[in-house]
């Protein structure tokens, strides 16, 4: 099953779980669309799904986020999946740090969000994990 949305239960949960004590790298696998699909009356001119991402989402949402305290922390290209549910395909792996939870929760609860980074995502997007995670403390 496809999934392109975060709810706002997801992010409820995850933010009363983590609190705001420690950073986390938010892991993103993503696949693209072949071409971006835009909501109907869009004037935008047709793209890739890779290009929405890199091209208008990336930069919409570096706009969005402008004055908060996060990183692109590293991109990679899928090359295959040794182990995994069957027909399950991604395009790239993308990683982004935040001093903690609540700095990407501001940033995707905001109108400016939904309104201008929001679309690109979806439109770019055929399927998405979101998965949040933080560094353990490792035994000696």
């Amino acid at each position: 099953m496809s999934m392109i949305e975060c709810t706002p239960a997801a992010l409820q949960a995850a933010g009363e779980r983590l609190g705001e004590a420690q950073p986390v790298y938010m892991v993103n696998l993503v696949r693209y669309r072949d071409e971006a699909a835009y909501e109907a009356g869009s004037t935008l001119p047709s793209c890739s799904g890779r290009e929405a991402y890199f091209q208008r989402y990336a930069p919409a949402f570096n706009t969005v986020a402008q004055g908060e305290d996060y990183g692109l922390f590293w991109v990679g290209n899928v090359r295959g999946v040794l182990v995994g549910t069957d027909g399950e395909a991604w395009d790239d792996v993308v990683i982004v740090r935040y001093p903690n939870f609540a700095v990407l929760r501001r940033i995707l609860e905001s109108p400016a969000y939904a309104s201008q980074a929001k679309p690109h995502r979806v439109a770019a997007l055929a399927d998405w994990k979101f998965i949040v995670t933080t560094q353990p403390e490792m035994p000696q």
